[in-house]
């Protein structure tokens, strides 16, 4: 079997069976990406004393990028070209990182005083990670949802 039919026989395989182990696995996967960079932006943000604003932009921005690093790098190991491994990222875990990111950023958002909590205040690390919590509640079914129609996580399971 050549690679682009595993890929397609892969695919379809998980298109039928899309548990919820695997459902976690790639949230768990695509928080932890998040959370990497959404902390060092935030650490980054305010050690530069920016407004939230600037420092939110930022942390979502970092956020994305180590999302997709983490696949990036899983797909590039197993022998696919950066620009195929940069799509397959794409497809990957951006519906994922997106859901993640509003869930977890609207949290912190909404909890009073969190957004102005400094890095050594319990509020701001309780926010944080309780908005990590809630996001991957959340995104876990939206990740089983993708997975079994073909998509989001399950075209790097072609790579593994």
């Amino acid at each position: 079997m050549d690679h682009s039919t595993h890929h397609a026989h892969a695919a379809a395989g998980h298109a039928h069976g899309a548990t919820w182990a695997t459902a976690a696995r790639a949230t768990l996967h695509c928080l932890t990406g998040c959370a990497i960079g959404e902390i060092l932006g935030m650490v980054v943000g305010t050690a530069l004393g920016w407004g939230n604003a600037p420092t939110m932009v930022l942390a979502i921005t970092l956020a994305f990028v180590f999302g997709y690093s983490l696949t990036l790098s899983a797909v590039i190991r197993a022998g696919v070209s950066p620009k195929a491994a940069l799509k397959v990222a794409l497809a990957a875990d951006t519906v994922s990182i997106a859901v993640m990111e509003l869930v977890d950023n609207g949290i912190v958002a909404l909890v009073p005083g969190a957004l102005d909590a400094h890095l050594s205040d319990g509020l701001f690390w309780y926010a944080l990670l309780g908005g990590f919590a809630l996001a991957f509640l959340i995104t876990t079914p939206v990740n089983k949802w993708m997975i079994g129609r073909g998509r989001g996580h399950a075209v790097v399971h072609a790579y593994h």
